[in-house]
C-alpha cells in the first residue's frame, strides 16, 4: 500500500498535467512547491539543524554582538545597534526592550583592551564557528557535502562580519540623511508625497529583510546559487518571517499563563521559541530557494533514488562527457547539481556515480567542488568509466542466506564472462579523448 505523500505525488506528476490547459499546469506547478516543503519539514530535519542553531546562537550571539558593536563603535555608531535588535526581537511583545537593552548593556562591558589577545581570539573564532554551522546547514538544504576551506572560511566569513555592519551603517544613514534632507522635508509638504512616505515607511523593514535573507541565500552555501533563485527563497522567507512574528507577538499580549507558569523566566523561554521559529523559516526560505534552482529535486527531495546497472553506466557516461567538455573549453567546471540539472537528474542520484568515479581515479573535485578529469582525456578509457560503476557491487559483501557469498554456477560465469568480453570487444581502447573528437 502507498504512503499518502506517494499518493499525492503521483497525482501531482501525472503525464496528463501535460497535455492539460496552461492555467491547470502553472497550478499543477505551483502546489509541487508546498507538498515538497511539507514533506521535507514532517522528515524532521530541518527541525533538527533549527533547534542545533538555536543552541549555537545562544553561545555565539553576544561575541557576535559584541563584535559588531566593536567595528560600529569605530564610526560612532554603536548604538543604532539597539533599534535594530529590539526590532528582531518585536516578536516577544513588551518585555522585548527590556531584553534588549540588557543584551547591549552586557555587550558594552566587553571590551577590547580588557579581552586581551587570547580573548579575542576566542571572540572571534566563536563567531567564525557559528557562521560555519549556519553554513553546514545550507549546504545540507544544498545537498552541498564539501565545505569550504578553512582558509576560505576564515576570510570569507571574517568579511562577511566585517562589511555587514558597515554596509548597516550606510543604509541607515543614508535613511536619517534624508529624513533631514531640506529638499525632502520641502517635498513632504505635498500631501500625496507624505502619504506616499508613510506607506513606503511601513515596508521598508520588509524589504530589508527580503534583501538580507537574499544575501544569505547567495552567499553562504558553498555553491553556485543564482540571482532570480536566492531572490525567490529571500522573498518567500521575509514573507514568512513577517507573518510569524505577527503571529507570535499576538500569541504573547494574549496569553498571561506563561508568565505565571515561568515567572521571570518566562521572556527567556519565548528567545528559545522564537530563536527556533527564526531559524526553521530561514532554512525553510533556503528549501525554496533550492528548489527554485533545481526543480527536478521537488519529487524526491533527499530520497536516494535505486537505478540499475545500465541507467548507472548511461549516467557516468554522460558526467564524464560533461566534466570533458568543460575541460576542453577551459571552463570552471561545475559542480554535481549544475551537471545533474544538464542532465535532468538529480544531484543525490548522480552523486553516488561521481564518487564511484572519483574512487577510480577517473575524478577529482577542486577547491570550489567543482569536477575535473583526473588524469589526461587519452588516459581515461570508457571501459575504465564502465567498470567504475559496474562492478562496484563487489565492495557491498553481500551475501547468502546461507553465509556464503552469490551463485558460483560455471555456467553463470561463462555467461557473465561472456558478457564482460562483449563489451570490452565493442568498447577496446577507446577513450574519452577519442569519444570526444567523434562529437
Amino acid at each position: 500500500m502507498k504512503k499518502p505523500f506517494d499518493v499525492i505525488a503521483d497525482f501531482l506528476w501525472n503525464p496528463r498535467w501535460v497535455t492539460s490547459t496552461p492555467m491547470v499546469q502553472r497550478l499543477v506547478w505551483f502546489l509541487r512547491y508546498p507538498f515538497a516543503l511539507l514533506r521535507d519539514a514532517l522528515k524532521g530535519e530541518l527541525n533538527l539543524r533549527a533547534m542545533s542553531l538555536v543552541y549555537t546562537t545562544i553561545l555565539s550571539l553576544v561575541p557576535l554582538i559584541a563584535l559588531s558593536f566593536s567595528l560600529l563603535k569605530a564610526f560612532e555608531f554603536h548604538y543604532e545597534i539597539g533599534p535594530v535588535l529590539a526590532n528582531v526581537l518585536a516578536p516577544l511583545g513588551p518585555k522585548a526592550a527590556e531584553l534588549s537593552a540588557r543584551i547591549i548593556a552586557f555587550v558594552d562591558n566587553v571590551q577590547g583592551a580588557a579581552l586581551g589577545s587570547v580573548g579575542l581570539a576566542v571572540l572571534v573564532f566563536t563567531v567564525v564557528s557559528m557562521v560555519q554551522k549556519v553554513e553546514e546547514s545550507f549546504n545540507f538544504v544544498w545537498q552541498v557535502t564539501k565545505s569550504r576551506s578553512l582558509v576560505r572560511r576564515f576570510s570569507e566569513f571574517m568579511s562577511l562580519i566585517i562589511v555587514a555592519p558597515v554596509l548597516m551603517l550606510v543604509v541607515l544613514g543614508i535613511l536619517g540623511t534624508l529624513s533631514v534632507d531640506a529638499v525632502t522635508s520641502r517635498l513632504l509638504q505635498y500631501e500625496w508625497i507624505a502619504e506616499g512616505t508613510v506607506w513606503l515607511s511601513q515596508w521598508i523593514p520588509f524589504v530589508l529583510i527580503c534583501t538580507a535573507f537574499t544575501f544569505l541565500y547567495g552567499f553562504i552555501p558553498n555553491t553556485k546559487v543564482s540571482l532570480k533563485a536566492a531572490v525567490i527563497g529571500g522573498v518567500c522567507g521575509g514573507v514568512l518571517w513577517t507573518l510569524a512574528g505577527k503571529i507570535f507577538q499576538a500569541v504573547v499580549a494574549s496569553s498571561t499563563q506563561y508568565t505565571a507558569i515561568y515567572s521571570t523566566f518566562a521572556i527567556v523561554i519565548l528567545a528559545l521559541i522564537w530563536l527556533y521559529l527564526g531559524w526553521l523559516i530561514l532554512l525553510i526560505g533556503a528549501k525554496v530557494s533550492f528548489y527554485a534552482q533545481n526543480p527536478q529535486y521537488l519529487r524526491h527531495g533527499r530520497q536516494r533514488l535505486q537505478i540499475g546497472t545500465a541507467k548507472r553506466e548511461r549516467l557516468a557516461i554522460a558526467l564524464m562527457i560533461r566534466v570533458a567538455r568543460n575541460f576542453q573549453t577551459a571552463t570552471t567546471g561545475a559542480g554535481i547539481n549544475e551537471i545533474a540539472a544538464q542532465l535532468h537528474v538529480t544531484g543525490n542520484l548522480l552523486a553516488p556515480i561521481a564518487q564511484r568515479l572519483e574512487t577510480a581515479g577517473l575524478l577529482t573535485k577542486t577547491e570550489e567542488g567543482k569536477l575535473i578529469p583526473a588524469r589526461a582525456l587519452s588516459n581515461i578509457k570508457l571501459m575504465e568509466v564502465i567498470s567504475s560503476v559496474r562492478y562496484s557491487e563487489r565492495h557491498d559483501h553481500h551475501i547468502s542466506s546461507t553465509g556464503h557469498p552469490g551463485p558460483t554456477d560455471e555456467a553463470v560465469n561463462t555467461i557473465m564472462e561472456s558478457i564482460n568480453q562483449s563489451i570490452k570487444g565493442v568498447l577496446g581502447e577507446k577513450t574519452l579523448h577519442d569519444l570526444m573528437q567523434e562529437e
